[in-house]
């Protein structure tokens, strides 16, 4: 979702000014010296389920973070192109499901600030299985849990789009038939260099 259909800019902000900031007051220390404390606490937890859990920061920060996503909504959009990708596979007639990492709060947050659900077939987070899309055992939860609540998936059809390398192999060794990443998830970022797996600029650069 974020990254690959959303702008990573609205987690960038918030993660590394927005809540630093709000930290910050509460706690009577200057951004910088907020930002400082921080990036360590976080990095510890990256590419673990606890990283995308709004539930464990609040408890780390003492601040509830799904209310400050809320207060922060306002900065959430689609990546440039996304809505056109949706809606044209869409009438294509092809199946799209939602695999993400984010929270309940976060997903819940942004799909109503976006409608991005009216597009979608299905929608997971990985918290319902316990394990991020960086783990290999999130992958058979994923395709047992749409098979036997959705009626689809087929791992060797499918095509997954992602923005995180880890991810994207967690996929490919589970046997994605098409794994592509996205170069720039980020629209006020610099387009990344990527030779891992094939990748283009923006999801909607794979219409055909």
């Amino acid at each position: 979702m974020d990254g690959t259909l959303l702008d990573l800019r609205f987690d960038n902000y918030f993660w590394l000014e927005f809540l630093p900031q709000r930290y910050g007051e509460v706690r009577g220390m200057a951004l910088h010296e907020a930002q400082q404390e921080l990036q360590p606490r976080f990095a510890a937890h990256q590419g673990t389920l606890q990283w995308y859990c709004t539930d464990h920061w609040s408890r780390e920060l003492g601040m509830n973070v799904a209310a400050l996503k809320h207060e922060a909504r306002e900065h959430i959009r689609f990546l440039p192109g996304a809505q056109r990708f949706l809606t044209t596979a869409q009438q294509m007639g092809r199946r799209l499901i939602l695999a993400t990492n984010a929270h309940f709060d976060s997903l819940t947050i942004k799909a109503r600030h976006t409608g991005l659900e009216q597009y979608l077939d299905a929608v997971v987070s990985s918290h319902s299985f316990g394990l991020p899309k960086e783990h290999a055992g999130f992958w058979p939860m994923l395709e047992q849990h749409l098979r036997t609540h959705h009626s689809i998936f087929d791992r060797h059809a499918a095509l997954f789009v992602d923005d995180s390398i880890s991810v994207l192999r967690a996929a490919r060794e589970f046997g994605i038939g098409q794994v592509i990443a996205i170069a720039q998830p980020d629209s006020t970022r610099p387009v990344r260099t990527i030779e891992e797996f094939p990748a283009v600029n923006q999801i909607v650069e794979l219409l055909p």
